[in-house]
């Protein structure tokens, strides 16, 4: 090793090769952010340390969210060589034939390679059943749609969760991030040092780093609340439910509930039931535009007995009800394969 931290030629045996399977309608600033680090190591360590292969079900030209489209460099049935295989894709994303292709990426695990899902990749991912029995990275904009689908699944809001040959991130900079240890790992400090700095990226980091989640209407994320404030958000997030009501949840957090109706005023704009509906909400949506669950499910899931104050609730929220909400994403996937949102 040179002394700036950067790996002799001779450590250099050959060059880690990431695969990146894309489905339609996939985020393309994941993909971009995982590649161009990699890149940017290669040039400044004068190596080829990496490689990547762009794989795509059947081998065809893939449309970004964007609508910018990809060209496949092969098919996934015919990947060969790759160390680690990242899914990159919109939470409804799905195989074309279920069946192969699922077992093509179980044969990928069966003979070592890493597998990875980046944002709404972590769907089919789960859907494949490579992450049974591991605990992966959800953003926080899909969790209650992933919840569902997948309930005996530990989710962790952490921007990067690495589980034993299962890596998972929320997003495109959580992506960078996690191409960046990558970098460390083959290369060396010096040279992950140097890629940062040539992006301009000033922080890196890894497991344990919990995702920035925005609070409504305001320029803060949750971890700038106060302390109170934050605790009952996350009493919020873990009964959608069964409501928890002000008093008690005053209790909890360990201050009187005029306390805390005010705290929350002055950090949010909105008192705490308010809040807490318009979370529900939220969550809500998600079902609606990431399940196929119907209307009674989804009220219950958001703690709703009925399916009329949901329906009055989310037309006040979004301007639209909950159906009209799914028949437009429903429109927008089949005329051109966009998430919403894309992350």
């Amino acid at each position: 090793m040179f002394p700036d931290g950067k790996k002799t030629m001779t450590e250099i045996q050959r060059a880690t090769t990431i695969g990146f399977l894309i489905f339609p309608g996939f985020p393309m600033s994941c993909l971009t952010s995982m590649i161009e680090p990699l890149r940017a190591a290669n040039e400044i360590a004068d190596c080829r340390a990496f490689a990547w292969k762009i794989i795509s079900e059947n081998g065809d030209r893939v449309e970004s969210s964007a609508h910018v489209g990809f060209e496949a460099d092969v098919a996934l049935g015919d990947a060969t060589g790759i160390d680690s295989l990242f899914l990159l894709s919109s939470p409804m994303s799905a195989f074309e034939n279920r069946t192969n292709s699922n077992g093509h990426l179980r044969r990928l695990a069966r003979h070592g390679v890493a597998m990875g899902g980046v944002s709404g990749g972590v769907f089919p991912l789960a859907r494949s059943g490579l992450l049974d029995g591991h605990v992966c990275s959800v953003h926080w904009c899909y969790e209650a749609a992933f919840a569902t689908e997948f309930p005996d699944l530990e989710m962790r809001d952490d921007v990067i969760v690495l589980d034993r040959q299962r890596y998972t991130v929320s997003g495109a900079t959580a992506a960078f991030d996690l191409m960046l240890h990558f970098v460390e790992e083959r290369l060396g400090n010096g040279v992950a040092t140097e890629v940062a700095c040539w992006f301009q990226h000033p922080l890196v980091r890894g497991q344990g780093v919990r995702q920035k989640i925005p609070t409504f209407r305001r320029d803060t994320t949750a971890d700038m609340l106060p302390k109170a404030v934050e605790k009952a958000l996350g009493i919020f997030a873990r009964n959608l439910a069964e409501p928890v009501g002000l008093e008690a949840l005053a209790r909890e957090v360990g201050i009187s509930a005029r306390q805390l109706e005010r705290q929350f005023k002055t950090a949010t704009g909105k008192s705490p039931s308010r809040y807490y509906r318009t979370l529900r909400m939220k969550a809500a949506r998600q079902l609606v535009l990431y399940s196929r669950d119907r209307l009674p499910q989804i009220a219950a899931a958001v703690g709703y007995e009925t399916v009329k104050p949901l329906l009055r609730h989310y037309r006040d929220e979004f301007g639209v009800t909950p159906q009209d909400d799914r028949s437009t994403i429903n429109a927008f996937r089949v005329e051109g394969n966009r998430p919403l949102p894309s992350t």
